[in-house]
């Protein structure tokens, strides 16, 4: 009997270590889970998972796909996720609420003002006294004032519309029931694709505001895989900018974009993993400031975390 018992204790042992991920005496180690959206700053990380780039840097990565921001953001102030795509601004609320969420990177989404086809406007001067459908208080709003502002227009020279759902402002834009709406890529193509008019974007702009963020205590426990995880990310920013038109169909089979951007989407061009220049950052924050929506006194040091993309900082 002592010698079943003792087989027994011997073998619930062994599917222990076998379940905790040893194996050989080594703990595998947990994937890196990083939260991304359908968007033109996500693609590359798809393109990476797709194109085994992860695996090929050793490095474990599970990208935890939201439908929106809010879901997201949810999930970074739960810690579900280690790291995430997002951007200057959620990235400053965090930091005020004691969050240890650092931006590590600079990312190249894209962001603009259509027009409704109905409206006539053609030009950021002519949404003067009109109203704009967008997010309050998020980068869609930061990226219209920012526009519009290079353009001479000011933020009291027009009417901010609360639209949250972003396929309800593309469809109040396109019936013409709104004048105008702020939209993120791929969004904004579709919105064109639909005959609306594109009145800004952000890189035409100069407006950098997408970053990916990854907690510091995955950066001080784990930065080696931080690091693997942006080679191959660097990767596939290489291969997608070598050949744009070649990841088509992959914007609607495995993105998720729209099918009415497949042949129409105008691909950003991805830069090398770096911090956002101090000056985008401390923009943002005076934004916020300005709109009484930051009581922490905030830096670019407070936000950011150069360790991971020191490889491309030499």
């Amino acid at each position: 009997m002592r010698g079943i018992v003792k087989v027994l204790i011997t073998g619930c042992f062994l599917a222990a270590f076998a379940v905790s991920g040893y194996a050989g005496g080594k703990r595998e180690p947990a994937p890196l889970k990083v939260g991304i959206l359908p968007d033109a700053d996500s693609l590359p990380l798809m393109v990476a998972r797709d194109g085994g780039f992860f695996e090929a840097e050793g490095v474990r990565v599970e990208l935890v796909e939201f439908s929106n921001p809010n879901e997201l953001s949810a999930a970074i102030q739960a810690r579900r996720i280690d790291g995430a795509i997002s951007d200057v601004l959620p990235a400053a609320f965090l930091a005020a609420a004691g969050s240890d969420m650092k931006i590590t990177s600079l990312t190249n989404g894209r962001y603009g003002i259509v027009t409704s086809p109905k409206s006539g406007i053609t030009n950021p001067g002519g949404l003067r006294g009109k109203k704009i459908a967008l997010s309050l208080n998020t980068i869609i709003q930061y990226a219209v004032d920012a526009q519009l502002a290079a353009a001479g227009v000011t933020m009291s020279e027009y009417e901010a519309v609360a639209v949250p759902n972003m396929m309800l402002r593309l469809e109040m834009v396109l019936n013409g029931s709104i004048d105008a709406a702020g939209l993120p890529e791929p969004l904004l193509t579709a919105a064109v694709a639909q005959g609306a008019v594109l009145i800004s974007t952000t890189d035409a702009s100069g407006i950098d505001a997408g970053v990916l963020l990854f907690s510091k205590r995955t950066l001080d426990s784990r930065l080696e895989d931080v690091q693997a995880f942006y080679r191959a990310y660097e990767r596939a920013t290489r291969e997608i900018n070598a050949d744009p038109n070649s990841f088509r169909d992959f914007l609607v089979e495995k993105a998720g974009f729209p099918e009415a951007v497949r042949d129409t989407f105008r691909f950003v061009t991805y830069t090398r993993p770096a911090l956002p220049a101090p000056g985008q950052v401390e923009r943002a924050l005076t934004w916020l400031t300005d709109r009484n929506l930051l009581e922490a006194e905030l830096s670019f040091d407070d936000l950011t975390d150069p360790r991971a993309v020191a490889e491309w900082s030499n």
